[in-house]
């Protein structure tokens, strides 16, 4: 099995950056794709991020040119540089593994963290 742990969150104004880790433990994650979802109290789970094995990018289009995805396969982590923060943004956030892009961009995944929870004030 593996096993993903997301820290980095925490309470920040508007405007403001965060950095998101996931580091994963129980496999080497090289050969999966690497995904962020949020979760707000009341909302459904939205899909922020993903990064494929040979890492090209996807957003979601709240998040474009705001966020940034990225990976380090030798040390089974993941990243998510957050930028421009705004209230909206606030919300757990979860980090999510797949042996398949395809099944991660439509929500389904084979892994999840526990989440980490990001407030941004305005």
């Amino acid at each position: 099995q593996v096993q993903l742990v997301e820290s980095g969150g925490g309470s920040v104004q508007a405007g403001g950056s965060l950095r998101l880790s996931c580091a994963a433990s129980g496999r080497t994650f090289s050969g999966y794709a690497m995904g962020w979802f949020r979760q707000a109290p009341g909302k459904e789970r939205e899909f922020v991020a993903a990064i494929s094995r040979n890492s090209n990018r996807y957003y979601g289009d709240s998040v474009k040119g705001r966020f940034s995805i990225s990976r380090d396969n030798a040390r089974n982590t993941v990243y998510l540089q957050m930028n421009s923060l705004k209230p909206e943004d606030t919300a757990v956030y979860y980090c999510a593994l797949s042996a398949a892009l395809s099944s991660l961009l439509i929500g389904v995944s084979d892994d999840w963290g526990q989440g980490t929870r990001v407030t941004v004030s305005s």
